[in-house]
């Protein structure tokens, strides 16, 4: 939003409408001020054209859409997880057990941390 008050462009392209804004109050506002600053909002995957009304009322429709196709996924996610628990699965990245499977950077960080540990306990 700095660049597009300060005229560094004059249209603003995004790939998709739910790409460029997480909720339909975002994307409404942020269009918005779009407008009120003099830039055009264009829309790629969308094909809208804001100037008209029924473009207009595309725009809102589609929002509504994807900010509702969002919430779903997140509904389905943290459901997901909920079940994953209560079956005792463990979630996440599994502990590191034999250091000849770690990656160089966490044999670096592991190196790293050891040399800060030892140099604080010589501070002591």
């Amino acid at each position: 939003m700095a660049d597009a008050r300060q005229r560094k462009f004059d249209v603003l392209i995004v790939w998709k409408l739910d790409r460029f804004a997480r909720s339909l109050k975002h994307l409404v506002t942020a269009i918005a001020e779009f407008e009120s600053l003099g830039v055009q909002f264009v829309s790629l995957r969308d094909n809208l054209d804001l100037t008209t009304p029924s473009g207009r009322l595309m725009f809102h429709v589609i929002g509504a859409m994807t900010e509702f196709e969002r919430s779903l996924i997140q509904e389905r996610v943290c459901a997901g997880l909920r079940n994953a628990r209560a079956k005792g699965r463990t979630l996440g990245r599994p502990k590191l057990q034999d250091v000849t499977t770690a990656s160089r950077s966490t044999i670096w960080r592991r190196r790293k941390q050891a040399s800060l540990e030892s140099a604080q306990s010589a501070l002591v």
